[in-house]
């Protein structure tokens, strides 16, 4: 039991090394209908001595159209970014100790944020239909981690209890994504859990008690059949809302009376677009200017 509260300590101590806000960066690689369109991404350069450092550069050319200078170039740092060659499970191993954290009782928040096809899609939920194994997204496998970890805990005399939700924010307005076929859906809205308290809830939100992977996935399926999607001018399948997935996270050791509890939170956010480029008009504008204002 000390070994194990030792444990818990020190690694809440790294993660606080490493920072309590963390942004890393991933770019995803050239589609097969963009390489006509551009000629790779040799306007990128990555650090092979650096993982933290992007370098974006572009000619500067004169007004006049003969004078030469040279090119522009931004740096930007990261707290870690990845070429388009790295796998979801390297993205993974970037998260999976705050995913620990979760399951110690600290509440941790994981979104993506991004245009509209840059991926974030993807790299959360994975490949629509799902494919093979390597290409899960980071909700799959923060659920794999936990329920793994759960059966190692279980052994040191903790239970765990967890309950999921998984919910969509659409036009400024939010979709239980859970609910069942027939099932009428509730007027929601986000309050404060107590006028003192800075958490928020969402009353009449649908909690499905899991004790499986397996349920969560299929939890997972349901909700992504219901998301609001559309083509546009940038993707092909733009998610048009912001889905948030939530595992509420309960454990105790009653030999000792330990108790613990948190919320870890996933989030693929709907992506920014600018309107010229993706062409949207009626629903889909709406759908863009709702977008782009909540973000």
């Amino acid at each position: 039991h000390l070994l194990e509260m030792e444990r818990r300590r020190l690694h809440n101590d790294i993660q606080e090394l490493k920072g309590n806000i963390r942004v890393f960066c991933r770019v995803r690689p050239v589609l097969p209908e963009e390489s006509e369109r551009q000629q790779g991404l040799q306007h990128l350069r990555f650090s092979p001595q650096d993982p933290k450092v992007l370098v974006l550069t572009r000619p500067d050319e004169s007004h006049m159209g003969r004078e030469r200078r040279p090119e522009l170039r931004y740096d930007f740092t990261f707290d870690r970014v990845f070429p388009p060659g790295a796998s979801q499970q390297e993205i993974f191993q970037e998260i999976q100790l705050l995913v620990q954290s979760a399951l110690d009782g600290y509440p941790v928040c994981i979104f993506a944020y991004g245009q509209t096809g840059s991926g974030k899609t993807f790299t959360m939920e994975g490949p629509e239909p799902p494919g093979a194994p390597e290409s899960r997204g980071m909700i799959p496998r923060a659920v794999q981690h936990l329920f793994q970890s759960t059966h190692d805990l279980a052994g040191k005399g903790w239970q765990y209890h967890f309950s999921a939700s998984f919910l969509e924010i659409y036009n400024e307005s939010l979709r239980d994504l859970l609910l069942g076929k027939g099932q009428r859906a509730a007027d929601l809205d986000i309050r404060r859990v107590s006028p003192n308290s800075d958490e928020l809830h969402v009353p009449n939100l649908t909690w499905v008690p899991v004790e499986t992977e397996e349920e969560v996935l299929e939890l997972l399926q349901r909700a992504s059949s219901q998301r609001s999607v559309a083509r546009t001018g940038l993707n092909d399948r733009s998610s048009r809302s912001h889905s948030v997935f939530q595992l509420r996270i309960r454990g105790e050791q009653r030999a000792r009376d330990l108790h613990c509890a948190s919320t870890l939170t996933l989030v693929d956010l709907a992506g920014s677009e600018r309107l010229e480029k993706s062409g949207s008009v009626g629903d889909r504008l709406r759908e863009t200017q709702s977008i782009n204002s909540s973000l």
